[in-house]
């Protein structure tokens, strides 16, 4: 089954133009939606989701029209947004139950084997009994991909599920993630470039509105091979540095901001190849250098 994208428009009235002629190809495993805040990653997860519209364009997953047949997608799909409420006081049991039951599984005896099932896949059976709403973060976000997979979908969609998490937290969702991806078509959308590199073998990248990138990740590293270039500065060189080169990127390294620049050519004065990576890719891409 694939989910086909094709040629969608979506302009809210305050003119902004959230997504420029969208079109993209997904098949079964994990697809990486890279972009920075504000790229249209969020109004194309709303809209996949069923929970908005779009001025032109169509989505396909498999023999479903999306935007024409919105409960029938529902049936198969799996959301987990940015954000999600929770009733107070309900249990991590009690509250798979219910949604369970809004899913359309009637027999109570299903539904208990269901959410006992979840439960112990997200590695929350020792906490069933206690409120969600004292969960934290990364708690919440196993309940929330727990509650996405009610119903066996085919289509599951994640919206920045690991800002706020810490490592160990992230490294826990990385696992559940990538086990249901083995079978279903999962989009994680992220401005997290590592979460695409640990999880994703297909990609985007998105910015105001338009796809710049659609691949596979090693396919964009191979755009950026042999033309990245690193090295340690001044913190009060960086702005000479970013008059005389391409800089897609500054972090600090043993407290020296080490830099990578984008040269068709050795650039010399100091610098030394790099391996290329996914932010390196990122930046190029939102500077159309590549």
């Amino acid at each position: 089954m694939e989910l086909l994208i094709k040629n969608l428009e979506k302009k809210y009235s305050n003119g902004v133009q959230a997504l420029d002629n969208v079109s993209l190809e997904i098949g079964k495993g994990m697809f990486g939606l890279l972009g920075p805040n504000g790229a249209g990653k969020s109004t194309l997860m709303r809209t996949l989701a069923t929970l908005q519209d779009v001025d032109k364009g169509t989505i396909t997953l498999g023999a479903i029209d999306l935007l024409n047949d919105k409960d029938a997608l529902r049936q198969v799909l799996g959301y987990l947004p940015q954000e999600f409420g929770v009733y107070p006081r309900t249990s991590a049991e009690e509250l798979l139950n219910h949604l369970a039951l809004l899913k359309g599984i009637a027999s109570k005896t299903d539904r208990k084997y269901i959410v006992d099932q979840l439960l112990i896949k997200v590695n929350l059976w020792e906490q069933r009994k206690k409120a969600v709403s004292n969960f934290s973060g990364g708690m919440r976000q196993r309940f929330g991909i727990a509650q996405s997979l009610i119903g066996n979908p085919k289509l599951v969609i994640v919206d920045e599920p690991t800002a706020g998490l810490d490592p160990g937290e992230r490294n826990r969702f990385y696992n559940i993630l990538s086990e249901i991806g083995e079978n279903i078509i999962v989009i994680l959308s992220t401005h997290i470039v590592q979460d695409v590199r640990e999880l994703c073998n297909n990609m985007a990248i998105m910015d105001k509105g338009k796809v710049l990138f659609s691949g596979s990740t090693d396919d964009a590293l191979l755009a950026v091979k042999g033309k990245i270039w690193a090295q340690k500065v001044e913190k009060a060189e960086i702005s000479d540095y970013n008059e005389k080169y391409q800089v897609l990127s500054s972090k600090l390294v043993a407290g020296r901001p080490l830099i990578h620049i984008y040269s068709d050519t050795n650039p010399q004065n100091n610098f030394t190849i790099a391996e290329e990576n996914l932010e390196d890719v990122f930046f190029a891409k939102l500077k159309e250098l590549v």
